[in-house]
């Protein structure tokens, strides 16, 4: 494996703590070994000849990858995800064109098989009107800042029970997306794609395509409603979520950047300004 990328963040727990959630009633359901975010990850490349004991989840939000798991590649593209299974053989790597942005987790316990009963194969999470893929991201991170500030009984148990929700958002897909009203609005439709997409590069075309129209009807509508082009709509939404996640985490500036789908830290510190008036190191100083 490559050793780091720019924006990685990851976790891997201590064999003491790892004993102590096996330990526990509650925690040894579902719990965690070790947890993490590869944005963009070139030459990205894991083999594990000795299988090891928990399940692996990877969800690919952008580019594109691949796994062997037995004699079997499986390709995997943006919006799909894949468990590996315990005590089994595999590798999986980066596409080289177009490495991928994953979501991963190493995981074990009693109900374990529960969650990656079919998922041995990719499954498509694409986005909809009611697709609720920001609140699945905003629950990693409340698993992942969990672990970091703590290993104590209740965090550790407070992140098994948000793994439990994390998994089912997945595994029961059709449940997690059902909304009380499916009637959404032009504009609601395109700001809800942007918004659920906000981790990714998201280009005119592809709003255009998920609303069905040109691109060129999509921008005179959208301004004509909103008064402002989609892209800067969606740049105003990207520095929006980076102010706060400058407010409420302790993530590194290079580390929101990814967060909000720009990859270069640079460009993003000068959108920031444009927009707020100051660095991303004077608003959160502030």
């Amino acid at each position: 494996m490559k050793d780091g990328f720019i924006g990685e963040r990851s976790i891997v727990l201590p064999k003491v703590v790892v004993e102590m959630e096996q330990n526990d009633p509650l925690v040894s359901s579902l719990y965690i070994t070790d947890i993490g975010y590869y944005p963009c990850a070139q030459e990205h490349y894991r083999e594990r000849k000795e299988p090891i004991k928990e399940h692996v989840l990877i969800y690919c939000v952008e580019g594109a990858g691949w796994y062997r798991l037995g004699e079997k590649i499986h390709h995997v593209s943006a919006n799909q995800f894949f468990i590996l299974p315990p005590d089994r053989p595999h590798s999986y790597g980066a596409d080289v064109e177009q490495p991928w942005t994953i979501y991963w987790i190493h995981f074990t316990g009693e109900h374990a098989a529960v969650y990656s009963q079919g998922a041995y194969v990719p499954q498509d999470i694409n986005p909809s009107v009611n697709s609720r893929i920001r609140e699945r991201n905003i629950v990693f991170e409340e698993i992942f800042n969990t672990i970091e500030k703590s290993y104590d009984r209740e965090s550790l148990r407070y992140a098994s029970s948000l793994l439990h929700y994390y998994l089912a958002s997945m595994r029961y897909l059709r449940l997690y997306r059902q909304t009380e009203s499916d009637t959404f609005g032009f504009i609601k439709a395109v700001t809800h794609y942007m918004v659920e997409n906000i981790e990714k590069k998201i280009t005119l075309q592809e709003l255009a395509d998920y609303m069905g129209y040109t691109q060129s009807y999509l921008s005179q509508r959208f301004k004509q409603e909103l008064g402002d082009s989609p892209l800067n709509y969606l740049n105003k939404l990207r520095i929006e979520h980076a102010c706060r996640l400058l407010k409420e985490t302790h993530l590194k500036i290079n580390h929101i950047c990814h967060k909000v789908g720009i990859s270069d830290a640079y460009y993003f510190s000068r959108l920031f300004h444009n927009l707020m008036g100051m660095s991303p190191r004077e608003y959160r100083n502030s």
